[in-house]
């Protein structure tokens, strides 16, 4: 396994894993939609919502997803996948490039109109609470974060004070070179 350009060998134990995203023998899955059938992916809306989480988390790959299409229907629906590089891989730090943590296609940025697009998610991640975020660590096991309390508790703690960053990691984005954002109106 390489993580943050350092090989690890596998070890044995408990293991991350994720379903796969359809069912192989019915559902088409795809790594790209042209533009034109983009609109007809039923959550596409959680392409510009997962920017809050990427940015929060400080996602140093871009954004990853898949499209899945069940037999005989008409619409696809977008898994998105791949958050290996959430806090920067394995450094557990937080570069903040304006970049970092995007979707490479500005087109499903294009309905985005103002903060309203990014919700819930974005109230949500705003309103987390520290008790929460401990929370999740609860059944990690030790050998993901190398038995090493004082870092976890440092990730933890980071996280809690990136909530306020968010709009800002947001805004980085939104007057980049990029311009991902042309249906904004307002602050």
């Amino acid at each position: 396994m390489t993580t943050s350009y350092r090989e690890t060998p596998c070890s044995t134990g408990l293991q991350l894993a994720s379903r796969y995203a359809a069912d192989p023998e019915h559902d088409m899955v795809f790594d790209y939609l042209p533009e034109s059938l983009m609109e007809k992916t039923i959550n596409f809306h959680d392409l510009a919502r997962t920017l809050v989480f990427d940015k929060w988390t400080g996602n140093a790959d871009g954004r990853q997803a898949v499209f899945t299409k069940p037999a005989g229907s008409t619409h696809f629906r977008v898994t998105l996948i791949d958050q290996g590089y959430c806090f920067n891989a394995g450094e557990w730090n937080f570069p903040d490039l304006a970049l970092h943590g995007v979707y490479y296609r500005n087109h499903v940025y294009q309905h985005v109109t103002g903060w309203e697009s990014f919700e819930p998610a974005l109230s949500r991640a705003e309103s987390i609470d520290d008790d929460f975020l401990w929370g999740l660590t609860q059944g990690v096991p030790e050998e993901w974060y190398e038995h090493d309390d004082t870092e976890l508790a440092r990730l933890i703690e980071t996280l809690y004070k990136r909530r306020s960053k968010i709009r800002a990691l947001i805004t980085a984005f939104r007057h980049s070179s990029r311009n991902p954002f042309p249906s904004w109106s307002g602050n």
